[in-house]
C-alpha cells in the first residue's frame, strides 16, 4: 500500500473528527499496552487450561457489570490519601476497602476453586464447549440497564456483584459512565452526544476516547447517581478499584493456585480486557452503522444480529433507542439477548424486581409505522392504473367503433385496450379477439374463468375509458384491482 493510499484511507476515516486539541495519554496507554500484552500472550505463551477458563469465567464476571460505551476518564486522579482518609457516604475509606473487597476476594478464590474441579473432571473437547456456551451469559447488565437506564431494582448483594463486575471492565467508575451514557440518549447523533456517529465509525469506535477536542457531553439528570451511597463510593475509590479489579485478581489467581503468573497477566487479565473493550466499543460504532431500523430510522441506531454476536447481546440498538428504560434489548423472543435472559433469572431468583418493560401495543406501533413507511415508499415506486376522474367517458357506439380497429372488451364498466396481451393470454388470443366489443363482467370474474388477483391488477393496467350510461352491476369490491384496494396514505395532520 502506498503512503498516498494510506494518507487518503486516514483523511476518510478521519474526515467528521472535530480539532484536535491533545490525547488522553491514560486512555490510549490502557488502549494500547493492554492489547500488546495480550498479543505477546498469543505469540509466545503457552496457554494453559486453568487459566484459559478462569478468564472465560472472568470475562463473565466483567460483562455482567459493563455496557456499552467507554466513558473518558478524567483528568485529574484524585490522590491515595485524599480516599483513604475521606469519609464516604458509607463509610470511612480503609474501611470501605476492608468491608467489601475482602468478601469479594473470597467469593473468587471460591468461583476458582469451583473452576478447577471443571478442569480435573472434564476433557478438552467438554471445557471448549462449556467456554463457547457461556460467552453469550456474559453481557451488560450493571453499568447500562440497572444505572443507566433503571430498567429495573437490583438487590444490595446483586448491585455489589454488578458494580465490582463493572470495575475490572476498566471503563471508568459507574458514575462516569452512566452519566454520559444518558447524555448520549438524550442527544443522539448531535454535537452534544459524546459518541456522535456523524463523524464516522472511527471516531465513534476509539477515537472520542483518546483525544481531546472542545466537544461536550450534553446534559442529563443524574441526580439519582449523586444519592447513591453505593456508586458514590465506587466512583471515589475507582482509581484503587480498577488496578486490583482489572489486573491485579486475573493475574494473581492463575499465580497463585497454579504457578501461572504470565498467563494470568496475558490472558485473564489483557486478552479479556481487549475483548470486552472492543466489544463493547461496538456498540457506539457497529451498531450505528450495520442493520436495519425496524421502529424508527430518524437516527442512526440498528439492529443486526452481526452486532448481537460481537457486543454479547447489545445489537438491537434500534429498539433499544426508542424504549430505553425497557430491560430487554431483544424485543422478539428468538433474538440474542443474553442479559435479558440474566435479568429475568435474577426476578425468578428474588435477586431482582420492577421488570420494566415498554407496553407491547407501543411497541408494535413503532414496528408497524416503520413498516407502513417502507410500503409506502415501496408503493410510490409502482406504476398504478390511470385515476378513474382522469379517464375519458365513452359513448357505446364509440366503444363499437373502435373494437374494430383493436381489441377492447369492457369489464365492471371499464374499458380495456388488450391488443398487446392477445398474443400473451394464458387461455390463448379466441377469447380476446372473439369478444372485442363486448361486456366480459360475467365472463371475467367466474362465468368463464375466476380470474387471480394478480390478472386483476394487471387488466386495470389496460384501461382506456368509461363506458357511458348502464353497465352490468357486480360487487362493487370487485371493481377496486386487490392491489389498491389497501393504500397507505400519509396523514398531515390530525382528523
Amino acid at each position: 500500500m502506498t503512503p498516498q493510499l494510506i494518507h487518503t484511507a486516514l483523511e476518510s476515516l478521519t474526515r467528521g473528527f472535530p480539532t484536535i486539541k491533545g490525547v488522553r495519554w491514560f486512555n490510549l496507554a490502557v488502549l494500547t499496552i493492554t492489547p500488546a500484552i495480550a498479543i505477546y500472550g498469543l505469540l509466545y505463551v503457552p496457554p494453559r487450561r486453568e487459566t484459559i477458563i478462569f478468564a472465560v469465567a472472568y470475562y463473565l464476571f466483567t460483562m455482567l457489570g459493563e455496557c456499552h460505551a467507554l466513558i473518558p476518564f478524567p483528568e485529574k486522579v484524585p490522590s491515595f490519601a485524599d480516599n483513604i482518609f475521606s469519609l464516604s457516604p458509607l463509610r470511612g475509606g480503609l474501611v470501605d476497602a476492608v468491608f467489601f473487597l475482602v468478601p469479594i476476594l473470597l467469593a473468587w478464590l471460591g468461583i476458582t476453586a469451583g473452576t478447577f474441579q471443571l478442569l480435573v473432571t472434564q476433557s478438552p473437547a467438554v471445557w471448549l464447549d462449556h467456554r463457547k456456551t457461556n460467552f453469550p451469559i456474559s453481557v451488560r447488565t450493571g453499568y447500562h440497564r440497572l444505572w443507566s437506564h433503571r430498567s429495573y431494582t437490583a438487590s444490595f448483594p446483586l448491585q455489589l456483584f454488578l458494580l465490582l463486575g463493572g470495575t475490572s471492565a476498566v471503563q471508568g467508575s459507574c458514575y462516569w459512565w452512566a452519566r454520559a451514557h444518558r447524555s448520549h440518549h438524550r442527544h443522539t447523533d448531535t454535537n452534544l452526544d459524546p459518541y456522535d456517529s456523524n463523524r464516522g465509525i472511527l471516531w465513534t469506535h476509539i477515537g472520542w476516547m483518546i483525544f481531546k477536542s472542545d466537544l461536550k457531553a450534553g446534559t442529563a439528570d443524574i441526580s439519582d447517581l449523586r444519592t447513591n451511597p453505593l456508586i458514590q463510593w465506587q466512583h471515589r475509590y475507582y482509581f484503587h478499584l480498577q488496578p486490583i479489579f482489572g489486573y491485579l485478581i486475573p493475574t494473581i489467581i492463575p499465580g497463585l493456585l497454579w504457578n501461572d503468573w504470565l498467563g494470568g497477566l496475558c490472558f485473564s487479565a489483557s486478552l479479556r480486557l481487549t475483548t470486552a473493550h472492543h466489544g463493547t466499543f461496538c456498540i457506539n460504532s457497529i451498531a450505528h452503522w450495520l442493520g436495519s431500523a425496524p421502529y424508527d430510522d430518524r437516527l442512526s441506531p440498528r439492529d443486526h444480529l452481526l452486532s448481537a454476536v460481537l457486543t454479547m447481546g447489545e445489537g438491537y440498538h434500534n429498539f433499544h433507542h426508542q424504549f430505553p428504560m425497557d430491560y430487554r434489548n431483544a424485543f422478539l423472543w428468538y433474538q440474542y439477548d443474553p442479559t435479558k435472559w440474566f435479568i429475568a433469572l435474577c426476578g425468578k431468583l428474588g435477586l431482582a424486581s420492577n421488570l420494566r418493560v415498554f407496553p407491547s401495543n407501543e411497541v408494535h406501533k413503532g414496528a408497524l409505522s416503520m413498516q407502513l413507511k417502507r410500503l409506502h415508499k415501496l408503493q410510490g415506486s409502482l406504476e398504478w392504473p390511470d385515476p378513474v376522474d382522469r379517464l375519458p367517458i365513452v359513448t357505446w357506439e364509440t366503444f363499437q367503433e373502435e373494437s374494430k380497429t383493436r381489441t377492447l372488451i369492457l369489464i365492471s364498466g371499464f374499458i380495456h385496450d388488450v391488443s398487446n396481451f392477445v398474443d400473451q393470454h394464458p387461455g390463448g388470443p379466441g377469447h380476446l379477439l372473439n369478444n372485442s366489443g363486448k361486456d366480459m363482467t360475467a365472463s371475467f370474474f367466474g362465468g368463464i374463468y375466476a380470474h387471480s388477483n394478480a390478472a386483476h391488477n394487471l387488466l386495470s393496467m389496460m384501461r382506456v375509458g368509461i363506458l357511458e350510461g348502464g353497465v352490468e352491476t357486480i360487487k362493487s369490491s370487485e371493481s377496486v384491482p386487490p392491489s389498491q384496494r389497501l393504500y397507505i396514505a400519509q396523514r398531515t395532520q390530525n382528523s
